[in-house]
């Protein structure tokens, strides 16, 4: 939790924007894992810290622009709470300390929001990703699920405000990216042939929990790097293996990391292994290389894939000119995701407002294999932190359909391709902070180039 200032002005900033009309925040509720007590591990949602900073289930919150009031819904702790987990500040106290005085229990909502519809108020929410947000907007709103796109002008104010870190975010940022890269460091070292995916796993969860850490999202680790977000963590890791890892801490105000390795089950690259990397390598440097405020992502990511291409010419799996098999699309049979996304409160920052506000500005998506994954293509600006996450991979079933296809044969060799059809895939990821004059990573440095990884292997 910030200094109380934080949150005054996160909201004075957002009724500025607004101008007028009711605002609602839905906090998030418990959710049984397989039964009501027995409950997944408690996220608040991200809009609602940000702007209210309490992490604690069963909240909700508005800000009417136009009475210039900020109310939060909850109910106090009853005894038998406070016998099952101990007192704790009462909900007055922790909506002091975010600098809102007025609370009322959370039955007088549906009420209060009626009330300000008859008043002719307009009611702002934002899209809503939890089955009991859907519900609750439907019994108190009456907005049929189906109709439940969320305020426009709501979605772009937030936006507008999350994608620019303040310092004390990119501090709190910066804290998730070091504990991050020591998940994967610990990983590169321990990681040999005869263990078991899900112990390589366990090394890494015990770095975050030592640091009084969550996940950011479902760790995958995985020697099926070419199946993106793999999250079994079951299989024998195997002499000449490739372990993919994409992996992230999150403190305990809510940040996240997210960083990604490739590592070889063996000591040492294999000769074909280190040929791909070097040519991922080259990627993310590249992509690195051109940061900047002004440049637009989608650029960078135009970069990424040309480079691509040109090393894949170099092991005779690609042919032609670079350029045109980017702007057709051919590159997307090895690197089919886009180069990376916004980063903050959420992994994928503000994902649940949608790609087009938060990574367009209201523009048109690609339809394009491949390029449609790009979740940022607006211009980079001071304050945005994002991934950078190139990667190459080999999936049979993709290869054999456009092969099939006879897709892009001026362009994919595919008898050559086919050889490689048991390599598996290769990602590296950092985490940026764009600068007034380019860029800076977060968090401590992991292994990138092959020496570096053999240097802890």
């Amino acid at each position: 939790m910030f200094a109380k200032e934080t949150y005054k002005q996160r909201r004075a900033l957002l009724k500025q924007r607004l101008g007028s009309g009711v605002l609602l925040f839905l906090g998030n509720d418990e959710c049984g894992l397989n039964y009501e007590d027995n409950a997944f591990r408690y996220r608040q949602d991200s809009t609602f810290l940000y702007y209210f900073g309490i992490s604690a289930a069963g909240l909700s919150a508005i800000i009417d622009i136009d009475e210039d009031k900020e109310i939060i819904f909850g109910d106090e702790l009853t005894m038998d709470d406070i016998v099952w987990m101990g007192p704790q500040p009462t909900l007055h106290e922790k909506s002091e300390r975010v600098g809102v005085t007025n609370t009322r229990p959370t039955a007088d909502l549906p009420n209060h929001l009626r009330q300000c519809v008859l008043k002719g108020k307009e009611i702002h929410y934002l899209p809503p990703y939890r089955p009991e947000h859907k519900l609750k907007l439907m019994d108190w709103l009456g907005v049929p699920v189906d109709r439940q796109e969320g305020s426009v002008p709501f979605i772009r104010a937030v936006v507008a405000q999350r994608n620019y870190k303040s310092d004390e975010e990119v501090a709190e940022i910066e804290r998730a990216c070091d504990v991050t890269a020591d998940m994967h460091i610990a990983a590169t070292k321990v990681i040999r042939p005869g263990m078991y995916e899900y112990e390589v796993v366990a090394e890494m969860n015990r770095v975050a929990e030592m640091n009084n850490c969550q996940l950011s999202f479902p760790t995958i680790a995985t020697i099926n790097g070419q199946t993106l977000h793999n999250h079994y963590h079951g299989n024998l890791i195997k002499p000449g293996d490739l372990f993919l890892i994409d992996a992230g801490a999150e403190v305990e105000s809510g940040y996240a990391g997210d960083m990604s390795s490739t590592i070889p089950a063996d000591k040492t690259f294999s000769t074909r292994q280190r040929e791909v990397y070097e040519i991922q390598n080259a990627m993310h440097l590249e992509s690195v290389k051109a940061l900047r405020p002004g440049i637009a992502y989608m650029d960078v990511y135009d970069i990424s894939a040309r480079v691509m291409v040109e090393g894949m010419k170099t092991l005779g799996l690609m042919k032609g000119d670079a350029e045109e098999a980017v702007r057709q699309g051919a590159h997307a049979l090895f690197y089919p995701h886009g180069l990376g996304h916004m980063m903050g409160l959420d992994v994928h920052d503000m994902e649940n407002l949608g790609e087009l506000w938060v990574g367009y500005d209201g523009k048109p998506k690609s339809t394009q294999f491949g390029r449609k994954s790009q979740r940022l293509a607006i211009p980079l600006e001071a304050g945005f932190v994002h991934t950078v996450e190139p990667g190459i991979y080999f999936i049979p079933e993709l290869i054999d359909q456009w092969k099939a296809e006879k897709k892009f044969v001026d362009f994919i060799n595919y008898d050559k391709v086919e050889t490689y059809k048991d390599f598996g895939g290769i990602r590296n990821e950092e985490d940026y902070l764009i600068t007034p004059t380019g860029a800076r990573r977060l968090g401590k440095k992991i292994p990138l180039t092959p020496a570096e990884v053999e240097a802890l292997r």
